[in-house]
């Protein structure tokens, strides 16, 4: 039975205390593995929420950053409403906004919970790849070979343009961070430092810690610098500074087909957890 009761409208500065409202109920929540809060986007591109008789009953953020990936921030509903019914309102409005406009955008998910990963290929989104965690057992830790011609230093704010452009570089269109993203990452991060050779920026890592550890939030070396040891340096680096291979915990996370990370981690003594989130994937070409 259609609710004709129901409207899809942007998303306003003044509609957090609603929205807010609805994400305290987690468990019709999906939010993004972010940098800002879900929040935070509001007035952003691509933000929308649905209302029922004037008031909001859900919300789908997915602004594009960086350019052409739209992530999803967030999706959640009211329990009232069933999510098959709140999703297809707002994914219907927003990607004849998204694709249109720009036929070379991406809407993407890490996907945290098993009824958003449904609804998802329900309405036409493919699996991409996993996102893996790995955690260091200080038992198989194995340590780096120094190399004196390499200079690791504490990040500064000064750096941030520079390493949004090797974390480009480094990551490609679909997975780089942009400065903002990179301003907030290092505003928030427990150790964050660079390695320099001759003067030069060539490779960096930002860490987060929190009750239940650090974890390695972002490892970015420059292409052509790579397979130096210099991504194992920074590592190696924070394992000391985390206090890690006596009583921290130290996580990190990557893609399961990035073999040169998987295989650096797991070099160092970090082992899988068995943990995994899928990345979905939905662009212009398969729109249904």
């Amino acid at each position: 039975m259609i609710n004709l009761g129901l409207q899809v409208r942007r998303a306003l500065p003044q509609d957090q205390r609603q929205i807010s409202s609805l994400i305290f109920q987690e468990s019709n929540t999906h939010r993004h593995l972010d940098w800002r809060t879900a929040l935070e986007w509001l007035g952003e591109k691509n933000y929308w929420v649905l209302e029922e008789h004037g008031t909001i009953v859900a919300a789908l953020a997915c602004p594009e950053d960086p350019q052409n990936v739209a992530w999803i921030r967030l999706f959640t509903h009211a329990p009232h409403l069933s999510g098959l019914e709140a999703w297809s309102a707002l994914w219907s409005v927003t990607q004849s906004e998204i694709f249109p406009a720009n036929p070379g955008a991406q809407v993407a998910s890490i996907v945290m919970k098993q009824w958003f990963q449904s609804l998802l290929l329900q309405s036409g989104f493919t699996h991409k790849l996993n996102i893996v965690l790995l955690e260091l057992k200080s038992q198989n830790y194995q340590p780096a070979r120094r190399d004196t011609n390499i200079k690791l230093r504490p990040m500064y704010e000064t750096d941030l343009q520079e390493v949004t452009q090797i974390d480009f570089e480094a990551f490609g269109g679909f997975w780089h961070n942009s400065l903002d993203a990179i301003q907030r990452a290092y505003k928030q991060s427990f150790y964050s430092t660079v390695a320099e050779h001759e003067g030069k920026i060539t490779g960096y890592q930002i860490s987060t810690g929190s009750l239940f550890g650090v974890h390695l939030a972002r490892l970015g070396v420059r292409p052509e610098a790579q397979g130096r040891g210099i991504g194992t340096l920074l590592v190696d680096d924070l394992i000391h500074h985390s206090g890690a291979l006596q009583t921290s915990r130290l996580s990190v996370n990557t893609q399961d087909d990035n073999t040169a990370s998987l295989k650096l981690y797991e070099k160092m003594g970090f082992v899988r957890t068995g943990e995994y989130f899928p990345v979905l994937l939905h662009t212009a070409s398969i729109i249904p």
